[in-house]
């Protein structure tokens, strides 16, 4: 994998770039629309690639490893060929699917014991484990094996975390280095920086993963509980350790002022399930502002539902219609809200990408801001 460094922003550390990989390239910033049993919640896969657009997916370690099964995934050539999804894809270790089990899973030094949230079996995830299985998915960028620590970690805690996540990464980079690919394509390994929302932490962990020289690095454990400043305050620092020569991916933000301020701070990839998540709900992030297509002044309004959209299902419903398939309960409305707002995701970063080869990025984001963050 290479990632090429185009442009940078004057006024902020917004980067343009590409990253090359055995199913394409992706040019950056980039959202990556979550796909993690292997396809995006009420999105074919012809849609997603044709009309959302979308240059890369994510699939789940922890959810694909239950169902359908490494032996499934092996046998039909990898994830690529089991989904038909033909574009790089990128695996999140199902480390916080693991941590989220609350009461039922058991951590040690050695990795984590769970109990399957669909049936109650047991099973262990440990570094090495997670490689082979990230492997036999077969994705082109993998995630190493880490701990999610929340927001709101006691720094006690958070050190523990951090240093065990650290082990865990030497154990991982060794089991990759020591296999190989096996579909016969190029896979990276992506280490994550973790120290919840303590600086020296954050700090420590981001020089020991860049210290590794991996192909591209990961922030994890933000958005979980801390506030949006200490958010970005913790992005900043990692960031100004992390290589400039290397994609920076932020993992699971978040809202489109989440994302164009992690762009400005040197942000290249990102991941969230608020588009699919809130479209299904009835929310429409749109280029004039934010909708719930459920409310009743929508009832009669007959203009497409983004006339200038980013995707062909915004001209080709009206506001109404969609408002009478969710009071409808109809699951074609999951499908078309769905598709509406990752492509508006995708439409986001675009033009930040645009604009910072412009060189106009910073003087655009705040107007651009203004206008879709508002409720209408």
């Amino acid at each position: 994998m290479r990632f090429d460094l185009q442009d940078t922003d004057r006024k902020s550390s917004a980067r343009a770039g590409r990253i090359y990989t055995g199913h394409g390239v992706i040019e950056t910033p980039v959202f990556m629309p979550v796909g993690t049993v292997g396809s995006v919640k009420a999105v074919p896969l012809d849609v997603l690639k044709d009309d959302v657009k979308a240059q890369i997916i994510l699939g789940n370690t922890y959810h694909l490893y239950l169902r359908p099964g490494t032996e499934v995934i092996r046998a039909a050539g990898g994830l690529h060929r089991f989904n038909g999804f033909d574009r790089p894809m990128l695996t999140d270790s199902g480390g916080f699917q693991v941590f989220s089990l609350t009461g039922l899973r058991k951590m040690s030094e050695e990795g984590v014991c769970f109990q399957s949230h669909i049936d109650g079996s047991r099973h262990l995830f440990t570094p090495e484990g997670v490689m082979d299985i990230e492997r036999a998915i077969g994705a082109d960028i993998m995630m190493a094996f880490d701990e999610c620590t929340p927001g709101t970690a006691e720094y006690r805690y958070a050190k523990k975390s951090m240093e065990l996540t650290h082990k865990w990464l030497d154990r991982c980079i060794s089991r990759f280095s020591e296999t190989e690919p096996v579909y016969g394509y190029e896979q990276a390994l992506f280490p994550i920086v973790q120290g919840c929302v303590y600086k020296d932490l954050r700090s420590r962990s981001a020089e020991y993963i860049a210290s590794k020289d991996a192909p591209g690095n990961a922030i994890g454990g933000l958005a979980v509980g801390e506030p949006a400043e200490v958010m970005y305050e913790m992005i900043d620092l990692v960031n100004h350790i992390l290589p400039e020569d290397r994609p920076r991916y932020l993992m699971g933000v978040g809202t489109p002022e989440n994302i164009l301020e992690g762009i400005s701070l040197g942000v290249d990839m990102f991941d969230c399930v608020m588009p699919t998540r809130n479209g299904r709900n009835a929310m429409l992030f749109t280029k004039d502002g934010i909708i719930n297509i459920r409310n009743r002044k929508w009832e009669n309004v007959f203009e497409p539902v983004e006339p200038d959209g980013a995707s062909m299902v915004d001209t080709m419903y009206s506001k109404a219609y969609l408002h009478h398939l969710f009071k409808a309960s109809e699951i074609l409305a999951l499908e078309i809200a769905s598709v509406h707002n990752l492509a508006f995701y995708l439409w986001l970063t675009g033009e930040a990408r645009r604009h910072i080869l412009c060189g106009d990025f910073s003087e655009w984001k705040p107007m651009v801001l203004k206008r879709i963050m508002q409720r209408i």
